[in-house]
């Protein structure tokens, strides 16, 4: 079982390009991983470092193969069960990733509170989806330049950061414009994998261990743990 996200209406975003239908198998005769095959990852983490959609699919795969760390491509896939995936719950993961980081900035910098308000306009946007707390969550998320710290304290800034941009960016979806509505709400999914992707960043280098350190090991184990027990909660995606 590997998962994959995808855009409204059970569509691939890239490569693909095909509407798939649940329990219907595809097959490409020859694979070229990220050029021609059907690709998904062993966990949703690592598919959402690929796309960030609304649709988190679980498939399964036969055939040829070519697998690298953190994708596979498959020459037969089908999708088996697909969840609703919201702005919400990625403002939830991005909360999440950086609350388990937040402590390595604070040791270092005790005194600068910006990404700790960071994370707290998140949250309060969360329980009360207000425009003053999306007001307050846009504020926090460019209160100022995490530049001058050392490697893992701006990392852990910047997934807090990211927080609360993924909470800005999914009240926005609510704008007028079609386009603009269309723009922010893709914005808010990839600042999850943004927050994902600097929090690993920020376990390693306070590590010392850019690559294979245990302190990103573990940070991936916790993220992939919460994933398990979110998906118990997701609706499940209906044609």
């Amino acid at each position: 079982m590997l998962y994959k996200f995808l855009d409204e209406g059970l569509k691939s975003r890239n490569g693909e390009n095909k509407d798939w239908e649940l329990g219907v198998w595809r097959k490409e005769e020859d694979i070229n991983i990220c050029n021609k095959g059907f690709h998904a990852s062993k966990t949703p983490i690592q598919a959402l470092g690929y796309v960030s959609g609304v649709i988190l699919a679980e498939v399964e795969v036969q055939g040829k193969s070519i697998i690298e760390s953190d994708k596979e491509c498959w020459s037969e896939m089908r999708i088996v069960k697909a969840y609703n995936w919201t702005k919400e719950d990625s403002v939830e993961f991005s909360i999440y990733v950086a609350e388990l980081v937040i402590d390595i900035f604070e040791k270092k910098y005790p005194n600068d509170k910006r990404p700790r308000e960071a994370i707290e306009s998140a949250k309060n946007w969360l329980k009360n989806p207000t425009e003053e707390n999306r007001q307050a969550a846009a504020s926090a998320s460019c209160s100022g330049s995490a530049a001058d710290y050392s490697a893992s304290a701006a990392s852990a800034y910047a997934a807090a950061a990211s927080a609360a941009s993924a909470t800005y960016a999914s009240a926005s979806a609510s704008a007028t414009s079609a386009y603009a509505s269309a723009t922010y709400a893709s914005s808010a999914y990839a600042y999850a994998s943004s927050a994902y992707a600097s929090a690993t960043y920020a376990a390693a280098a306070y590590a010392a261990d850019y690559s294979t350190s245990a302190a990103s090991a573990a940070l991936k184990g916790k993220l992939n743990q919460w994933f398990v027990e979110k998906i118990k909660t997701l609706t499940v995606w209906e044609k």
